[in-house]
Parts: structure tokens; sequence; C-alpha cells
């Protein structure tokens, strides 16, 4: 098992090259951007087509069907339970909540059961209502049942109930946008990280986050630990995987250790791991002092040199035409 080619997600394909990889890194984090942003308050047709679109991007850029099984599969996958489970699902709870006790219990235990009606006002020859029986009142109109109308239309909330199932038109409008906003939120971040190098990713970031030098922000600092931070990444996993290798070649008997055994020799693994890894720090950091590197601002590296092309400025219009179609087709129904 080689963890360094069997994640599922945040690899770089490095072969073959697409039109993607040719992206100025900039402009891919924008489009990263607009696919995060452009599902909040949408319709759910418009999420939809974000998933056509994400799938069409992934198609043109003849992504190998390798990448697709180990990448998009299993989202897929997890997007199908999501949407059927939430199809499924109650989508409300119908009960009337009422307190236990009465806001101001001593009035409400003095007031009468019943409130008597307002007697009618005596007439101006008889003001003390002499000669009429106690119990003349008027008798009281029966309400009338209203008719039973026609459907004016073929409007149905509950689209389909079989026995338990039940489908509404609520339930199937949230199954969409959650499954969907899923689906869009994790497959956009790892096609970009698919195609889009670390040292492009941290260049872009920083290219972008030059105006806050203006408040005196660190960016060249937080530009420079997030390379290390990606650059690092894989040797983490690397010394995990050696590892465990290294555990399972000596063919240990885990049912005859016990679980307190155990729990010690993965401690002893763990640290063993935590050893690797500071060690693994230090030597960077002797070799970039052995470079002379003293602070980002005097031993700049320049990772990429950026250079928008004519396929950059497409993907900026299509980005501006995208934008304008969720503003004018986009909006919540």
């Amino acid at each position: 098992m080689d963890l360094l080619r069997s994640l599922p997600l945040g690899l770089y394909l490095e072969q073959p090259i697409t039109w993607m990889h040719r992206l100025d890194p900039r402009v891919k984090l924008a489009w990263l951007m607009t696919f995060l942003a452009a599902p909040f308050l949408a319709n759910p047709l418009w999420r939809l087509s974000l998933v056509g679109l994400l799938i069409l991007l992934t198609v043109t850029a003849l992504i190998p069907l390798r990448v697709w099984r180990q990448q998009m599969g299993w989202l897929l996958a997890l997007c199908l339970l999501v949407f059927t489970l939430t199809m499924i699902l109650p989508d409300g709870l119908n009960a009337n909540h009422q307190p236990r006790l009465p806001a101001n219990e001593l009035a409400f235990a003095q007031q009468p059961t019943s409130i008597p009606p307002a007697p009618e006002p005596q007439p101006w020859y008889n003001p003390f209502g002499w000669g009429q029986s106690p119990s003349g009142q008027k008798p009281e109109a029966t309400p009338t049942e209203a008719p039973d109308l026609p459907q004016p239309t073929d409007y149905n909330y509950v689209l389909l109930k079989k026995g338990p199932l039940t489908i509404t038109r609520r339930s199937l409008d949230l199954a969409v946008r959650v499954s969907t906003l899923l689906f869009t939120l994790v497959y956009s971040t790892n096609l970009f990280l698919l195609t889009t190098s670390p040292e492009e990713i941290t260049a872009a970031i920083e290219n972008w986050m030059e105006p806050l030098q203006r408040f005196n922000l660190p960016v060249t600092e937080i530009t420079l630990t997030l390379t290390l931070s990606l650059r690092f990444i894989p040797l983490v996993l690397e010394e995990f995987q050696n590892l465990v290798r290294s555990v399972s070649t000596r063919a240990i008997n885990w049912k005859k250790l016990g679980l307190r055994q155990s729990a010690q020799i993965w401690l002893m693994v763990a640290e063993r791991l935590l050893n690797n890894l500071l060690l693994r720090a230090e030597q960077i950091a002797s070799a970039m002092k052995v470079r002379g590197f003293t602070s980002p601002d005097q031993h700049r590296v320049e990772w990429y040199q950026f250079r928008l092309r004519v396929i950059d400025w497409l993907a900026l219009g299509g980005m501006l035409s995208l934008w304008v179609a969720r503003f004018v087709w986009g909006g919540t129904l």
C-alpha cells in the first residue's frame, strides 16, 4: 500500500499536462472562489448546472479514467446517499408546543372558566327591563359549511406516498440543495489541487494577498509557512507508511497481546513518528540556514512567473459570464 498514491483527495496530477494545468494559478484560484460562493442562495436548478459544469470541465480536460474512479467515484456515491436519505426523511415536525404552566398563574386561577356575554343595552322607555324574561336572548346563527371546491391547478405538495415512504416538494428541494452543495464544495477544491502544484498555489495566494501588506500583515511569512506545510505533507505520509510497514513485517500476534499491550505498541509507534517528523523539520531548517536563508523578505524565491495568456483571458471572460448568469437566472425561486 502506497499512501502517497492511494489517497483519494489532494493529489497533484503531474502527467498528463492538460489545458487546466496551463492556466494561470491566480485565474484558477478565482474560479475556485466562484464555485465556492455561487451555490449560496441559489435555486436547485443553478446548483445542478454547477455540478454539470464541473463534470464537463473534467471531461474536456481529458483527465485519465483512473483519476476519475479514485477522485470522483466515492464522492458521487456519498452525494447520492445524502440525496436519498434527505429526500425520504420527514421535512418538518408538526407539533404545537405549549408551556406547562401559564405565564401568570395567579391571574389565570382567578379568571372565570367562561367569559359571559356582554349585556345588551335597555331601550329608553324601559331602562330597568321590567316585564322582560331573563333568558330572552337572540338565537345564535348557525355557521354554514363551506362547499368543497375543486383544485384549480395540478399542484400537489406530496409528490410520492407509498406506505412509510413520503416524498414532498420540500424534502426533494432540500435533498438537491444538500447533495449538490457537498459535491460542488469538495470536488471544485479537489479539481483545483489536482491541476495546480503547491508552489503555484502559494504564489497565487501571495499575489492575491499583496494588498494586505499595507496593514502590516506578514504576507510573505504566511506564504512561506504554507509552502513548507504543503511540502511537508508527503514527508509525514512517508514516515507513517514506513512505520506501518515496519510493524506489519514483524508478524505480531495482536490477539495474544490484548488491548492494553496493543495500545502500548501503537503509542510507541506514534512517539517514533513524532521524533522522525521533528528530525525532518530540523534538517529542513538546517538546509535553509546553510543556503543563507535569513528571512523571506531578504531571500526571496520566485516559485512561479505570472503571465496572463489568451487562455487565461478567455477563462476570466467565462467567469464573468457565469456571475452574470448567476444574478439573472440563479436566484432563489
